[in-house]
């Protein structure tokens, strides 16, 4: 778990689960969401603040990766930090932690929309830097992405 600020637990409910126990795949994604809404409360003013704003964010892409199982009546510990920001677009990444141990990670790609035309809209300053002093550093592409090429003029 390196380089996450944030957490929040969850309980694997029975419902979560199949007959054998194990919580399904696609329950990830909620812990994902409930990690997500919860990292914008504490610090970004929440998500109702920021479609007060006549803004919208949409989920682009997402990604699970599964380590291990997580079972019925498991306490984890969902992580969640702001890995990339940039013009309107801005990607959460996740770890998933049972007793400290990874289970599972991924992330979430977003677009910020104007909720009147879905048009994509430049993230608004105030969220971008609360997102920045969040993170404790400067936001952009992920480490190890490839960089665009120099303008040619």
């Amino acid at each position: 778990m390196t380089g996450f600020r944030f957490g929040t637990d969850v309980r694997v409910r029975f419902a979560e689960t199949d007959a054998q126990g194990v919580a399904h795949n696609s329950v990830y994604l909620v812990w994902f969401e409930i990690a997500r809404i919860a990292y914008l409360e504490e610090n970004a003013g929440g998500y109702p603040a920021l479609r007060e704003t006549g803004l919208e964010s949409f989920v682009l892409e997402s990604h699970v990766r599964y380590r291990q199982p997580a079972h019925f009546d498991d306490r984890l510990r969902i992580h969640a930090r702001v890995g990339e920001l940039r013009g309107a677009r801005f990607r959460f990444d996740y770890e998933v932690t049972r007793d400290g141990d990874t289970i599972a990670d991924g992330w979430t790609a977003h677009a910020c929309v104007d909720a009147t035309t879905l048009r994509p809209t430049r993230i608004p300053a105030d969220l971008a830097e609360a997102i920045r002093v969040a993170e404790g550093t400067p936001l952009g592409k992920p480490p190890g992405s490839p960089r665009p090429p120099p303008l040619v003029r």
